[in-house]
C-alpha cells in the first residue's frame, strides 16, 4: 500500500497478501504447540516495524464461522478482552469500510490505538480480511494512546472441510516506538498464540451468542444491511508513521500482571 493516495484493495492486493500468508521463505519459526505455530521477521536495522505470522488449525469450527466472528464487532466487545474500544466509522464500498480499534498493552507500555481501512473478500471456500491504516479528519491521534501504522495486517481462512478451517494471521505494524526486547518475545511466544486460542474459544461459542443477538444481521454477507454512513475516499489520507509520535519504551521493564486465563 505504498501509493500516495488512498486506494481499496483490489483483486492483485488479496491474491498478494494470500501468497504472503502462505510463503514461509524469510521467515523464522518462533513457536510451535499443538494446532499453532507463530513466525516472525526479523527487524531491518533502524527500523521499527514488526511482522509475525501466526496459523491455527481449527477441527472443529467452519470457515463460515470464523469469518463471522471475525466480523462481528458487537461479538468483539464480548470475547476481545485486550479491546479498549471499537467502533465502525463508515462504509466506502459493500466490501470495505473504515474503523477504530484501541486495545491494552502490556504493562508498563501506554495502550494503542489504530483507524484503518479494512477490506474482505470470500475466494472459492476461503476467505480474506486485510486492512491498512489512513487518517480520518474526525478521530486525530489521543493524547492518551500512541496511534500505531498498519502497513498490511490481515486473517485468511482456508476451508478444510464442513467443519474444518485453518486460520492465518499476518500483521505488518509500525508500533511507533522502540519497545523492549521482552515485548517482542511475548508477542510471539505468549499474546500471539493466546490470541488466537480466544479467537477459536470465541467461534465455538458464536452460534448460541448470535442466536439471540439479531441472529440475521450480518452486513458483511448481506451488505443492503448495513447502516453505515457512506464515506468518500477524499476524505482519507494515508497515515505516515513520520507524522505521528514516536517514543521510546525500550527501556522499560516487564511489569507481573494477572494474566487472563487461556
Amino acid at each position: 500500500m505504498s501509493a500516495q493516495t488512498v486506494t481499496i484493495p483490489d483483486d492483485r492486493a488479496f491474491a498478494s497478501f494470500k501468497a504472503e500468508c502462505l510463503c514461509e521463505e524469510g521467515w523464522s519459526m518462533t513457536y510451535t504447540k499443538g494446532a499453532i505455530v507463530v513466525w516472525t521477521q526479523s527487524l531491518e536495522e533502524g527500523k521499527s516495524v514488526h511482522k509475525i505470522k501466526c496459523r491455527m488449525i481449527c477441527k472443529d469450527v467452519s470457515a463460515e464461522t470464523m469469518y463471522d466472528v471475525l466480523h462481528d464487532i458487537e461479538y468483539r466487545r464480548k470475547w476481545d478482552s485486550n479491546v479498549i474500544e471499537t467502533f465502525d466509522i463508515g462504509k466506502l464500498t459493500v466490501n470495505a469500510d473504515v474503523g477504530y480499534y484501541s486495545w491494552k498493552c502490556p504493562k508498563p507500555l501506554r495502550n494503542r490505538d489504530v483507524i484503518t481501512l479494512r477490506s474482505w473478500l470470500p475466494i472459492g471456500k476461503d476467505y480474506i480480511i486485510m486492512n491498512y491504516s489512513v487518517k480520518h479528519p474526525k478521530y486525530p491521534p489521543k493524547k492518551d494512546m500512541v496511534r500505531v501504522v498498519s502497513i498490511q495486517t490481515g486473517y485468511m481462512i482456508q476451508s478444510q472441510g464442513p467443519n474444518h478451517c485453518t486460520l492465518t494471521y499476518m500483521a505488518q505494524v509500525d508500533p511507533r516506538g522502540s519497545l523492549p526486547k521482552w515485548v517482542v518475545n511475548k508477542s510471539s511466544h505468549l499474546l500471539a498464540p493466546r490470541a488466537m486460542k480466544k479467537i477459536h474459544k470465541a467461534c465455538l461459542k458464536y452460534q448460541e451468542w448470535k442466536q439471540s443477538h439479531n441472529p440475521g444481521f450480518k452486513p458483511w454477507l448481506y451488505p443492503e444491511q448495513t447502516t453505515l454512513p457512506s464515506i468518500p475516499l477524499s476524505e482519507l489520507s494515508i497515515q505516515r508513521a513520520e507524522s505521528l509520535e514516536n517514543i521510546d519504551e525500550s527501556s522499560l521493564a516487564e511489569t507481573q500482571e494477572r494474566e487472563d486465563s487461556d
